[in-house]
This record gives structure tokens, C-alpha cells and sequence, in this order.
């Protein structure tokens, strides 16, 4: 049986209402609260699944409340300077309130400084810039996860199997665990943090471990996948596969699927439907699972009462500008 362990991490889970179109129906008219969505790659799996429960959410609140909400999704495709246009478009159209997922997040102190001008409230999410930039102006918010703890977690799902059944990590016999990482963007906070925290809390609790290969994937199910696949292939002492996100979690285990192996050793973070389909099918060894819809929850929440001046700690629930979200292992 599948298990589901909740771990608190300061956040409690709100109601989702946020979405890439919008009230679909509605006109978009005078009265209309305008939402805009900047996200640096609309095809990244983790993003779309957020933008697709917030959609279906925003649908929902328009429909109970009457409330005429759009909400609009750019697509940066990876390129900052693509987004910066994108974001001062939003601007000069006069939308109430911008939610940005940056694609560099060195690059924040230009968008806080533009919606500092236009006093447009601003919420970052999925990728925190620096605190400095966050400080820089009280309707600056930042909705994520906490890197640091998903990477415990990925590193709790190994320690249970190791401590419950050490020889089905350790397949040599020789006591020590030879892995593979496979790692975000390299500019990314979080791909740097899951890929230290994750090993640190291993060896911290006694794990012997030796690191085989190593590679970016930028976040890219085909990038992992051929990244595997060639490592596979020169070092099959490989016993675990430690990737930064479900997306290349799955690339890594196409890779053994392709070399015909028998080998689910392999480790995601993210929760994305995909994800947790592939370690119920056996083909990888767990998940910690993000909870996109409690992001798009709190994001639409507090961006809808910024938007609108009301007090987010009375309207969303929220008390910090730096709002945590709760996650989970799934194994």
C-alpha cells in the first residue's frame, strides 16, 4: 500500500482560485479583476498542472460568487528578457495585481522596481528571489515550498528502504550506496539546494554513500533520460538515482525502461500527477509530492486581496510575506 505522510510546514492549505484564461464567459469589462500570470515555461509539467487546478478553481469562484476575474498566462519560454516584456505589458494594460514565476531570479529587483512604479502588488512563486528583493517593498510576496525540507524528505524515502531493506538499495553487497544525481537549471535556488540537502541528510543519518555520475537536466524528462541511459551504460553499479524534479525522475526511468533493466531505485520531488502514477506502476521508489493546488490556492488568494486592498491576513489567511506550503512523501 501506497502511504501519505503530511508534514507541516507552516502554511495551511487555502481555497484554490486562480486560473490562465480566467472566468472564461465573462466580459471582460469595467469591474473586472485582472490577474496577470508570468511563468518562465509553460510546458514544464509542474507549472502546467498549477495553472491547469487554477483554472478549474477560478472557474468554480466565478461561478459561486459572481465575482468577474480574468486571469491571463504569459509564457517567457525561458528567456528573461521575453518575460520583462511580458511583464510590462501587463503593466501598461493595467492589470490589478502580477503573479510572476521568474525565469532568473537574479533579475526580480527590475520587476519589483516596475511594479513599485505602476503600484501594482506582486507575487512571486515557485522560484524565490532573494530576500533583499523581497524586502524591497511591502507588496512584494513570495508563495513556494521549502527546498531545504523537500530534499529531507527525498532523502527519508531512501533512509526507510535503506533502514527496512538495505539490499535492495545496496544490489552489490559492498555497503555502500553508489547513486546518480540528476539536477535542475544550474541558476535555479532549489536545484541546488535538493541536490546538497538531499545527500547531506543521508549521510548525516549513516548512509555510505559514493557519487558515480552526475548531470544537469534542467528540469527535462528527455535530457534526463539520455543523460541515464549513457550512464547507465558505463557505470551499472549505479543503485540509486536522485533527481531534482519528477520530471526527470521519469527520464531516468525511461532510460531503464529503453536499456530493459530491472531498476526502480529512483527518487522525484515535485507530486506531479505523472509522478505519482510511475511509483504507484513501480517504476520509481517515491516522490515528494508539492501540492500545486495549495500554491495556486494561496497565490489567487492573496493576489486577489492585495488586488483588491484588503488585508491578506484577514482575506487569505496569511501573516508572512514569504508563504510556505506544506508537502508530503509519496512512496
Amino acid at each position: 500500500m501506497k502511504t501519505r505522510r503530511l508534514l507541516a510546514l507552516g502554511a495551511a492549505a487555502l481555497l484554490l482560485a486562480a486560473g490562465p484564461a480566467g472566468c472564461r464567459e465573462t466580459p471582460q469589462e469595467d469591474g473586472t479583476l485582472r490577474i496577470g500570470v508570468a511563468v518562465y515555461k509553460g510546458e514544464d509539467t509542474y507549472i502546467s498542472n498549477m495553472t491547469q487546478a487554477m483554472q478549474e478553481s477560478v472557474d468554480d469562484w466565478c461561478a459561486e460568487t459572481g465575482e468577474r476575474i480574468q486571469v491571463s498566462i504569459s509564457d517567457a519560454q525561458e528567456s528573461q528578457n521575453t518575460q520583462n516584456e511580458q511583464i510590462d505589458r501587463f503593466l501598461s494594460l493595467g492589470y490589478d495585481v502580477l503573479c510572476v514565476n521568474l525565469v532568473d531570479r537574479t533579475d526580480a529587483a527590475r520587476v519589483v522596481d516596475k511594479a513599485r512604479e505602476a503600484d501594482v502588488p506582486l507575487v512571486f512563486f515557485n522560484r524565490e528571489p532573494v530576500q533583499e528583493d523581497i524586502d524591497a517593498w511591502d507588496k512584494v510576496y513570495y508563495v513556494g515550498s521549502d527546498a531545504r525540507q523537500s530534499a529531507q524528505l527525498q532523502a527519508q524515502i531512501v533512509l526507510d528502504l535503506w533502514e527496512s531493506d538495505p539490499a535492495a538499495l545496496d544490489r552489490n553487497g559492498d555497503g555502500i550506496l553508489q547513486y546518480m544525481m540528476l539536477e535542475g537549471e544550474s541558476r535555479h535556488q532549489d536545484a541546488v539546494i535538493r541536490t546538497e540537502v538531499s545527500v547531506q541528510t543521508l549521510r548525516e543519518a549513516g548512509v555510505p554513500l559514493e557519487r558515480v555520475e552526475s548531470g544537469i537536466a534542467n528540469w527535462d524528462r528527455n535530457q534526463a533520460a539520455a543523460l541515464t541511459e549513457s550512464a547507465l551504460l558505463e557505470y551499472p553499479e549505479i543503485e540509486l538515482i536522485l533527481c531534482n524534479n519528477d520530471d526527470m525522475a521519469l527520464g531516468a526511468a525511461d532510460a531503464v525502461e529503453r536499456l530493459g533493466l530491472e531498476f526502480s531505485n529512483i527518487v522525484g520531488i515535485d507530486g506531479t500527477p505523472q509522478g505519482v502514477e510511475a511509483v504507484d506502476q513501480g517504476r520509481l521508489l517515491g516522490t515528494v509530492v508539492m501540492d500545486y493546488p495549495a500554491h495556486g490556492e494561496a497565490i489567487f488568494r492573496l493576489s486577489r486581496a492585495l488586488a483588491l486592498g484588503d488585508d491578506p491576513q484577514e482575506t487569505a489567511g496569511l501573516s508572512e510575506r514569504i508563504i510556505r506550503i506544506p508537502m508530503y512523501i509519496y512512496s
